[in-house]
């Protein structure tokens, strides 16, 4: 059940917090932007409401499947642990064994998500359109005899949807396409899952009212936004090298890996770079997290009324 109850909880989550995740990684990504709010001007100016949800149906489509994968492999390794440790899967596990366990959910999340990220990231990025102005020479400073309106070249945008996307990352880049990033969103996921189930455990279990074993749904919905804030907060560094290298593929390529995408975005915009999107990475996680926590215990609640 914990398969099913994640898997509904991740899709819930995805559909409250799209919209900011898309702002986040233009800012990550394109140094044009001066803050959140140039941002969502920016882009709704020029390309509306539709341009925030850029890249949505490939997350929609594979979330559930992460996010069961991610919340079935907490369970079954805390369940393994316990067994382990105190004879019974039962039993109640120590922060160091619900770290663990975080930290191997969030390991496994990167073999299935990288590419779905890759692509994300790719739409999330690309303009519209893409206008190029003819080169004027000096030679060209007097006006023809015959004057004939410049010609604006106006393609579309590259990536026509997720899996154009990922076709054409295939075929251009390779099967290391797919993968670009992958060494910073390992660093990511792992100390940043950790952080999430630990600080929700936690959390949840000093909101729990005397006399019952399990938090209301005031107290689901707080620990699980203050989970979200707090793994975001470790993990925004590696999610801003993970968001470079990953839009790195259009155009010439900046970066040769991860230590160098580090150096070099620290040497030309200091260590602040690090640290951008993390505001909103925070208030994007707390509603988002709200909804996800919230969605798999009222499922895990739901099921296990059913079942006894």
């Amino acid at each position: 059940m914990d398969f099913v109850a994640g898997a509904i909880g991740g899709v819930c989550g995805v559909a409250v917090g799209y919209p900011l995740d898309t702002v986040k990684v233009r800012i990550q990504t394109e140094p044009k932007y001066t803050g959140i709010w140039h941002c969502i001007r920016d882009t709704y100016r020029q390309e509306r409401v539709w341009g925030f949800y850029r890249g949505l149906s490939l997350p929609v489509c594979t979330v559930s499947l992460v996010s069961s994968v991610s919340f079935g492999t907490y369970r079954h390794c805390l369940a393994h642990i316990c067994r382990f440790r105190y004879g019974s899967a039962d039993a109640k596990p120590a922060k160091v064994d619900i770290t663990l366990s975080g930290c191997a959910s969030g390991l496994v999340r990167v073999f299935l998500t990288s590419p779905t990220e890759v692509a994300k990231v790719r739409l999330q990025t690309q303009s519209q359109t893409q206008r190029r102005r003819p080169s004027v020479s000096w030679s060209s400073a007097a006006p023809p005899l015959c004057p004939v309106t410049p010609a604006y070249s106006a393609p579309g945008p590259k990536y026509r949807g997720p899996l154009h996307c990922l076709a054409t990352v295939a075929r251009e880049e390779g099967l290391r396409g797919l993968y670009k990033g992958s060494s910073a969103l390992l660093l990511r996921e792992g100390h940043s899952f950790a952080t999430y189930f630990l600080s929700y455990a936690i959390l949840s279990e000093w909101l729990t009212p005397a006399g019952q074993s399990q938090p209301d749904v005031l107290g689901v919905l707080v620990a699980g936004g203050c989970a979200g804030v707090l793994a975001w907060a470790v993990a925004t560094p590696m999610d801003v090298i993970k968001s470079r290298l990953q839009a790195d593929g259009q155009g010439q390529q900046r970066y040769r890996g991860l230590l160098h995408c580090v150096v070099t975005s620290v040497r030309e915009e200091g260590p602040r770079v690090l640290f951008k999107g993390l505001a909103l990475n925070c208030c994007r996680a707390f509603p988002v997290n709200m909804v996800v926590f919230v969605a798999y215990e009222a499922v895990l609640r739901l099921t296990r009324g059913l079942l006894t």
